[in-house]
Protein backbone atom coordinates (compact mmCIF):
# COMPACT_ATOMS: atom_id res chain seq x y z
CA UNK A 1 0.00 0.00 0.00
CA UNK A 2 1.41 3.65 -0.96
CA UNK A 3 -0.30 6.28 1.38
CA UNK A 4 -0.55 9.90 -0.11
CA UNK A 5 0.68 12.06 2.59
CA UNK A 6 -2.19 14.54 3.02
CA UNK A 7 -4.75 16.43 3.90
CA UNK A 8 -4.34 17.80 0.38
CA UNK A 9 -6.50 20.74 -0.61
CA UNK A 10 -9.60 19.95 -1.72
CA UNK A 11 -9.09 21.86 -5.12
CA UNK A 12 -6.21 20.20 -5.75
CA UNK A 13 -6.81 18.20 -9.24
CA UNK A 14 -4.30 15.31 -11.26
CA UNK A 15 -3.13 14.06 -8.15
CA UNK A 16 -4.11 10.54 -8.74
CA UNK A 17 -3.46 10.86 -12.33
CA UNK A 18 0.02 12.28 -11.80
CA UNK A 19 0.65 8.41 -9.43
CA UNK A 20 -1.91 6.31 -11.68
CA UNK A 21 -0.12 7.31 -15.23
CA UNK A 22 3.74 6.56 -14.35
CA UNK A 23 2.77 3.31 -12.59
CA UNK A 24 0.27 2.27 -16.25
CA UNK A 25 3.46 3.04 -17.89
CA UNK A 26 4.97 0.75 -15.81
CA UNK A 27 2.61 -2.17 -16.31
CA UNK A 28 1.39 -1.93 -12.59
CA UNK A 29 -2.12 -2.14 -11.96
CA UNK A 30 -3.49 -0.10 -9.64
CA UNK A 31 -6.44 0.09 -6.54
CA UNK A 32 -7.22 3.45 -5.51
CA UNK A 33 -9.04 4.20 -1.77
CA UNK A 34 -9.95 7.92 -1.48
CA UNK A 35 -11.02 9.34 1.32
CA UNK A 36 -11.39 13.06 2.82
CA UNK A 37 -8.03 13.39 4.04
CA UNK A 38 -5.70 11.16 1.50
CA UNK A 39 -5.50 8.34 -0.96
CA UNK A 40 -4.18 5.27 -0.70
CA UNK A 41 -2.81 3.34 -3.72
CA UNK A 42 -2.60 -0.45 -3.50
CA UNK A 43 -0.41 -2.73 -5.49
CA UNK A 44 0.16 -6.17 -5.60
CA UNK A 45 3.31 -7.19 -3.51
CA UNK A 46 5.34 -8.61 -6.02
CA UNK A 47 4.89 -5.42 -8.04
CA UNK A 48 6.21 -2.81 -5.29
CA UNK A 49 9.75 -2.47 -6.13
CA UNK A 50 8.51 -1.37 -10.24
CA UNK A 51 5.79 1.38 -8.36
CA UNK A 52 8.36 2.53 -6.41
CA UNK A 53 11.06 3.08 -9.15
CA UNK A 54 7.95 4.29 -11.60
CA UNK A 55 7.05 6.89 -8.78
CA UNK A 56 10.35 7.87 -8.03
CA UNK A 57 11.22 8.12 -11.59
CA UNK A 58 8.59 10.70 -12.14
CA UNK A 59 9.33 13.03 -9.85
CA UNK A 60 7.63 11.65 -6.36
CA UNK A 61 9.37 11.76 -3.26
CA UNK A 62 8.54 8.01 -1.79
CA UNK A 63 9.52 6.99 1.85
CA UNK A 64 9.18 3.97 3.85
CA UNK A 65 7.39 4.48 6.80
CA UNK A 66 8.69 4.68 10.41
CA UNK A 67 8.71 1.10 12.25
Amino acid sequence: MLHVTGPLAFELVGVIASITVPLAESGVGVFVVSTYDTDLVLVKDADLDVAVCALVGAGHEVIDPPD
